[in-house]
C-alpha cells in the first residue's frame, strides 16, 4: 500500500507508517534541517528510511498529477500545530502557518482509500470548535470546495447542509476525530494529541480508535502490588519514589478488583533510557551529549524517571525548560540529550541527527514529532481495516 505524506518533519510518522506496512510514494517537508536529518539516515540506509522519496519544498506547490491517483492508499501528515497550540498565539485559521487546507487538498486530488492527520490537543479547545468542524466536514466532502471570495465560516454552513443530505454522489469519507494519549499506546511520554482518520465511504469501513494497550493502572500495579517494576530496574526500597495519595487510592481499588487491569504498564522514562547511561559516562554514543544550563522553576521541574516523560515541546524561541529535562534522583535536573529525547519518541538508536544540526534544532524536530509507537499502532489498525475491506470486496465479486 502506497502513501503520500505532507509535513514530514524528521520522519517519525513516516517511520511509524513504514513499520505498519505502507510504502511512501512522496514525502514533503519545507524545513531544510529536518530534510537533512532524513537524508542523513537515507545515506546510512537505515531500515525503512533508505528509499524515502523526500522533497524539501512547500506543500502548497505539490503537483499531485505527477502521481498515479489510483495507486495511493493513504494520505498522512501532521499539519503545523503552532496555530492551535496552547503555548502559541492561538490564531487558528487566521494564522498563515495553518496548512489544513493543503492536507484536505491532498485528499481531494489523490482520492486515497484512507487518511491520517495528527495535531495538538489544542485543536479540541472550544475556541476552535467551529474550525475543527470545518476540518472534519471538509475532509468528509473534500470536493465541496470554497467558492471565490467565500470565507471558511460561510463554507462551513454549506458543508453542514451537505452533511444533512443522504444523496451525496461525490467523493466522501467517513471521518473519526479521536483524542489520544501516546502513553496509552506504548510511548514513554504523556503526549496528548488528536488524530483525524478517514476512510473512503465506498469501502464500507466502520472504524474507531482501538482500545489502549497500556495504562497508568497497570504501572501502579507493577510498582506497588507486584513490585515487578522495581525488581526489573534493581531499585532498592530506599530509593523508590512514593505513591501519591491519589495513586494509593487507585492501588487499593486494584487490590479489591474494583479496577481490573488488562493492559501493559505505561512505559516510563527509566524504561526508555535503560542501557543508555549518563552522557558524561557514555559520551561516545551518537547524539548523547550533555547539554548544560537546565534549571527547575515553578511548574517546570522536569520528568520523573519512574513515570512517562512530560510531552517534549519544540518551543518558538528555543527549547522549553521543564518539558525537555529530567529530574535526577539527587534533586537536580538536566536536559535530555538528543538521543534520550529520540528514545522517548520511539526512534531507534541508529536513527542519527547530523552533526551540522544544532542541539536546539534537533530538540525542535523531536518536539514536533509523532511518537513512533502511537503512529505505528494507528497505522497498523488502518492498514488492517483496508486489507479486510479489500478481501471482503473480492469475496463479494467472486460470489
Amino acid at each position: 500500500m502506497r502513501s503520500v505524506e505532507l509535513f514530514s518533519g524528521l520522519g517519525a510518522l513516516a517511520l511509524s507508517l513504514s513499520r505498519a506496512g505502507f510504502e511512501h510514494a512522496l514525502m514533503v517537508e519545507w524545513n531544510q534541517d529536518a530534510c537533512e536529518t532524513i537524508r542523513e539516515n537515507k545515506r546510512r540506509d537505515i531500515e525503512h528510511v533508505g528509499h524515502w522519496p523526500i522533497v524539501n519544498g512547500d506543500a502548497r506547490l505539490v503537483d499531485y498529477a505527477l502521481l498515479k491517483k489510483s495507486d495511493i492508499s493513504l494520505c498522512a501528515g501532521g499539519p503545523p500545530c503552532q496555530p492551535f497550540s496552547i503555548g502559541g498565539k492561538h490564531r487558528g485559521p487566521y494564522d498563515e502557518r495553518d496548512m489544513w487546507p493543503e492536507a484536505i487538498r491532498s485528499v481531494r486530488e489523490l482520492r486515497p482509500q484512507a487518511f491520517i492527520f495528527e495535531n495538538v490537543r489544542g485543536l479540541l479547545r472550544p475556541a476552535f470548535a467551529d474550525y475543527l468542524k470545518w476540518i472534519r466536514l471538509h475532509l468528509e466532502f473534500p470536493e465541496l470546495t470554497k467558492r471565490r471570495g467565500e470565507d471558511w465560516c460561510s463554507h462551513l454552513e454549506r458543508l453542514e447542509r451537505a452533511s444533512l443530505k443522504s444523496n451525496h454522489n461525490g467523493l466522501r469519507y467517513c471521518v473519526t476525530v479521536a483524542p489520544v494519549n501516546a502513553a496509552d499506546y506504548g510511548a514513554a511520554q504523556i503526549r496528548r494529541r488528536v488524530v483525524i482518520v478517514g476512510f473512503r465511504s465506498d469501502l464500507g469501513i466502520e472504524w474507531e480508535l482501538p482500545a489502549p494497550t497500556h495504562s497508568r493502572e497497570a504501572l501502579l500495579q507493577a510498582k506497588w502490588i507486584t513490585g515487578e517494576y522495581w525488581r526489573r530496574h534493581r531499585i532498592p526500597a530506599s530509593k523508590r519514589s512514593k505513591p501519591s495519595t491519589k495513586d494509593r487510592a487507585t492501588v487499593e481499588r486494584i487490590k479489591s478488583r474494583e479496577i481490573v487491569v488488562d493492559t501493559l504498564p505505561w512505559v516510563t522514562t527509566r524504561d526508555a533510557l535503560t542501557g543508555l547511561g549518563e552522557p558524561k559516562v557514555n559520551p561516545n554514543k551518537s547524539n548523547h551529549k550533555f547539554q548544560p544550563g537546565a534549571k527547575a522553576y515553578v511548574g517546570h521541574s522536569g520528568s520523573d524517571l519512574d513515570e512517562p516523560a512530560k510531552a517534549l515541546k519544540a518551543g518558538d524561541h528555543g527549547v522549553p525548560g521543564g518539558e525537555n529535562m529530567m529530574a535526577m534522583g539527587d534533586g537536580s535536573v538536566r536536559y535530555f540529550t538528543v538521543r534520550e529525547a529520540a528514545r522517548l519518541q520511539g526512534l531507534p538508536d541508529d536513527f542519527i541527527f547530523p552533526a551540522s544540526v544544532s542541539w536546539s534544532e534537533c530538540m525542535r524536530q523531536l518536539g514536533n514529532a509523532v511518537p513512533v509507537p502511537l503512529g505505528q499502532f494507528v497505522g497498523t489498525s488502518i492498514r488492517g481495516a483496508l486489507r479486510t475491506a479489500m478481501t471482503n470486496n473480492r469475496r463479494r465479486r467472486a460470489a
